[in-house]
């Protein structure tokens, strides 16, 4: 029997899923959570042998949980599948370098996730062809890795002082930091430089 965690903020969709996997036989859905926090959570309670996480998840996303999950020794066998709306291709590297096992877009009928769940479960992975293909032929981030670092911090609305003490450096410094993705990104405001950012999946 294959123990998974399904997490996903939206509830009917979460229930959905559940209600749909446990009709497979050697599956069985081990805990349930609304929120990236929970997620992390309930991998360290119940220890499911695969976490099937939203992407798009408060307070966090799907990703970060995944860094959580895959970084604790005490979860650290668990596989992740991400599963998300908008599948942008920039997040693929991330996942990826996360330890993700699979990607796929929620336009995914539950019988094939079935199937994917049992292919991640003996070792192997799987990237939804689609986002493969967009992947190859995404454009290089323009930005360093210190202005996404300033960038991550900004999109939870954190001040520059805010934003300093996360990254460790001055608030000066972080202020050349914002303006200089600002200028290579084209927009007028911090806050818009980071949603590029994220909807690009380069934070």
């Amino acid at each position: 029997m294959i123990r998974l965690l399904i997490a996903d903020d939206e509830d009917l969709i979460r229930g959905a899923l559940a209600a749909l996997l446990e009709l497979e036989d050697d599956l069985t859905v081990a805990a349930e959570a609304a929120t990236s926090t929970d997620a992390v959570r309930l991998a360290r309670e119940h220890r499911p042998d695969i976490a099937v996480l939203d992407l798009e998840m408060p307070p966090a996303d799907g990703l970060r949980a995944t860094e959580e999950i895959r970084s604790d020794p005490t979860t650290t066998t668990i596989k992740i599948i991400l599963v998300t709306r908008h599948a942008r291709p920039g997040v693929l590297r991330r996942a990826l370098s996360a330890g993700v096992s699979g990607f796929v877009p929620k336009t995914t009928p539950a019988a094939r996730l079935a199937e994917i769940i049992r292919d991640v479960a003996a070792g192997r992975r799987y990237v939804d062809p689609d986002i493969a293909a967009s992947a190859l032929t995404e454009d290089d981030c323009p930005l360093s890795d210190r202005e996404l670092a300033v960038l991550r911090a900004s999109r939870t609305g954190a001040s520059i002082r805010e934003i300093a003490s996360q990254v460790h450096l001055a608030p000066g410094t972080v202020r050349n930091y914002l303006s200089a993705a600002m200028a290579k990104l084209g927009v007028s405001s911090r806050h818009a430089a980071a949603h590029r950012a994220w909807e690009e999946g380069w934070i």
